[in-house]
């Protein structure tokens, strides 16, 4: 068999797009990042690249599922799926760009919980009507959600209510830290547990009926990676997010200064959505196929993620980022943010159904949310 041959039985079309953009964007962002004289251009660019290129680990993530099974494919999302958004935290942390950091944090968890997974209910809605998911895992998602929120409040609460505490907030922060990982490490057990337990079929966020089976089949249409593939490309992935990240953060505070935008606004909701290519473009298409399940799952681990994984991640290796008094103290409105998203969450999930109409309001409430911090 040709190599052409081979590359085709290996990638699908919509593989060759993908790494087509990957490649031709990063290559792009890397020129205008050592030739343009145009900030913003390169903020735009770079931007882009780390889209493509967070999509690309998501792909990658994928295809080794396909060979490790789903329990093994749940840790490594959780591990690698939000390479791309950690790089540019840890990169703006390095840069001093502290506002930047909090807000990206916050905005990650915003933009599910309340953007994606309103833009999902709405497509989904739309095409198919009233959708219906499992009510148990719907809870269960919003109760991580809103236990990893409370936990990372705790910090915030202390210096605002003038406790005891106060002053000792890099203290609080980095326990708080340790135990958001632990805590992680904990699901993550009970995972590989349940999955061992359960069988696949039952155990499947994907409805396993007739009236799904076609968006199944559809689902899964892509071209199988070898798994040294997939690691490869699970790597260069990796190795690209890091360059552009740098490049990113490098042209972030120059083209926020010349299109007027503070750091705030720019953490919450343009770095914050770059970063969560995956989740932004995935649940939605989950949704339009018709499988509520999968694409809760989607949308919503990505915010627990974030709030008992990069936060805490961000924060230990503060120090070596030079950033050694940095604290998860987030502002009152951000922490107001939070907890306003996640209790909507559970609201609109524990009843294990979705209507375009509540995607509506979810959207309504991120963009008063956004708007609110367009000035600082």
């Amino acid at each position: 068999m040709t190599t052409a041959a081979v590359a085709t039985s290996v990638f699908s079309g919509r593989d060759k797009i993908l790494l087509g953009l990957a490649g031709g964007t990063t290559l792009v962002a890397g020129v205008l990042n050592y030739v343009s004289t145009s900030e913003v251009l390169n903020f735009v660019v770079a931007g882009a690249a780390l889209a493509v290129l967070a999509s690309l680990v998501g792909r990658s993530v994928d295809a080794l599922g396909e060979r490790l099974g789903p329990a093994a494919t749940g840790i490594l999302q959780s591990a690698l799926g939000n390479l791309p958004e950690l790089f540019v935290i840890a990169f703006s942390l390095k840069a001093g760009l502290d506002d930047v950091v909090k807000s990206t944090i916050v905005g990650s968890i915003l933009a599910n919980v309340l953007l994606i997974l309103g833009a999902a209910f709405v497509v989904g809605g739309l095409k198919h009507g009233k959708q219906k998911f499992s009510a148990e895992q719907g809870r269960n998602l919003g109760l991580m959600l809103m236990l990893a929120v409370l936990v990372l409040a705790i910090p915030a609460l202390t210096a605002a209510l003038h406790t005891p505490a106060e002053g000792h907030e890099r203290t609080l922060s980095v326990f708080v830290s340790v135990v958001m990982l632990l805590l992680f490490g904990l699901s993550l057990v009970a995972t590989l547990r349940k999955s061992k337990n359960d069988t696949e079929t039952s155990h499947s966020p994907v409805a396993r009926d007739n009236e799904t089976a076609e968006a199944v089949r559809t689902a899964e249409e892509h071209g199988e990676w070898p798994l040294g593939l997939a690691i490869g490309m699970l790597a260069l992935a990796g190795v690209g997010a890091a360059f552009v990240s740098e490049w990113f953060v490098s042209a972030l505070t120059p083209a926020i200064e010349t299109l007027g935008i503070n750091q705030t606004f720019a953490g919450l909701v343009i770095v914050a959505i770059a970063g969560n290519a995956v989740e932004n473009v995935v649940g939605v298409q989950l949704m339009a196929r018709n499988q509520p399940d999968y694409a809760i799952q989607v949308v919503l681990q990505s915010p627990v993620q974030v709030a008992l994984t990069i936060a805490p991640i961000i924060t230990l290796l503060a120090p070596l980022l030079g950033a050694a008094s940095f604290t998860l103290v987030l502002s009152p409105m951000l922490i107001a943010a939070l907890v306003m998203s996640a209790i909507v969450a559970v609201i609109v999930v524990m009843d294990g159904e979705s209507t375009w109409f509540e995607g509506c309001a979810l959207i309504a409430l991120y963009c008063a949310i956004a708007a609110a911090f367009w000035w600082g």
